[in-house]
Order: C-alpha cells, then sequence, then structure tokens
C-alpha cells in the first residue's frame, strides 16, 4: 500500500481559519529541493511557524499546544497557487489525514487524494460551524467517514455531507495511489489480455 487506508478518522483538529492560503505558504519554494516524501513537515508553514532565527512563532495555531490532531481546519480557498504537490507531502508529513475547507483549488485536491489525504469540502455556513464549535471547546472532536461521505461534529451531533470521486474514494479507502490501483488489478488485466482478439 502506498499509505494507511482512509475509513473513518475521529480526532480532535486545528483550527486555521485563513482564507487563499497557497501551497507556496504550505511549503515555501526553498523547500522543494528533496525528491522523496520526507521531512517535508517539519517545514509545513515555516515561515508562519518560525521566526527568522527559527524559534517558534508563539501565536500561530501550530503552536498552541492546545490544539491537536490529524485534522485541519482551513478557510476558503486551500491549496491555491502552484501546482506542487510537496505541499500536500508537507500536510501528510506533518500528521494531517484530512483537510476540512469550503473550497479547495484543484490540483491540490487531486494531489492530496493521491497521498492519502481526504480533502472534504463543506458549505461555508457548516465550516464557520465547526471553527464556532471548536472557539468554544479547543478538544472538540470530528468524525470524517469516509464510506459514508459525511463529517460530524460529535459534541453537537451536526452533520455534513461531502463530496468524492468514487474512483479516488476507493483508492483512499484501500490505501491505494494511481499505481496500487493498476496493480491490484493486475490478474484481471492479463486473464482479459490473454482472452483478447488482437
Amino acid at each position: 500500500m502506498a499509505y494507511d487506508n482512509f475509513t473513518i478518522l475521529r480526532s480532535p483538529a486545528v483550527p486555521m481559519p485563513i482564507e487563499n492560503v497557497d501551497t507556496d505558504q504550505i511549503i515555501p519554494a526553498r523547500f522543494l529541493k528533496a525528491t522523496e516524501r520526507k521531512g517535508f513537515g517539519d517545514n509545513l508553514f515555516r515561515d508562519w511557524r518560525y521566526n527568522a532565527d527559527g524559534t517558534p512563532k508563539k501565536d500561530f495555531i501550530l503552536n498552541n499546544p492546545v490544539y491537536s490532531g490529524t485534522i485541519l481546519v482551513a478557510g476558503r480557498n486551500f491549496g491555491s497557487g502552484s501546482s506542487r504537490e510537496h505541499a500536500a507531502w508537507a500536510l501528510y508529513d506533518y500528521g494531517f489525514r484530512c483537510v476540512i475547507s469550503s473550497f479547495f483549488a484543484d490540483i491540490f485536491q487531486n494531489n492530496s487524494i493521491n497521498i492519502g489525504i481526504l480533502p472534504a469540502q463543506v458549505g461555508p455556513e457548516f465550516l464557520d460551524k465547526i471553527f464556532r464549535t471548536m472557539e468554544s471547546d479547543p478538544h472538540t472532536e470530528l468524525e470524517i467517514n469516509l464510506p459514508e461521505q459525511t463529517i460530524t461534529i460529535l459534541a453537537t451531533g451536526d452533520s455534513e455531507s461531502f463530496e468524492i470521486n468514487s474512483y479516488k474514494k476507493n483508492n483512499l479507502m484501500n490505501g491505494y495511489d494511481d499505481i496500487d490501483y493498476l496493480q491490484a488489478m493486475k490478474a484481471d488485466i492479463q486473464s482479459f489480455a490473454a482472452n483478447s482478439l488482437y
């Protein structure tokens, strides 16, 4: 498997109600030299997380010990800008397995799914409800149910559905990237080829 299979995720979340977060803010260009998916989490939101001398900025959400979890709740238009897949790598390497927003850039959305992060798009009203609930209780847990395609605020029971391509959904649930998917079909492909007339 390319990554852990995703079915139902229950976790507290990290709220970041900032709109138009682009991929250069997620992972600055100067950290793109590596070709493997390791170590990028150290530089996730680097310029927002750290001062020039490398000390953490106390007012940035990832440096606030009150918030934790494998879900990032982001403002509208998350992942805009350049198409670098390193942005998704950085989020995954840091430990996030789901990002919730009211709108995602298409390329970022696909890059995320391909490495095991679920980008779950909800309506702006429901997103605001999540932010308000987390403001009241930073330890609020969310449930992301991929088979049912729902997000639930466990403390209140409020829930909303999200859309996802059926092929991508299947891959996430099985921990497949595109190559894994083809390898899983190897026997069927060989059988079809052996019985096909040329």
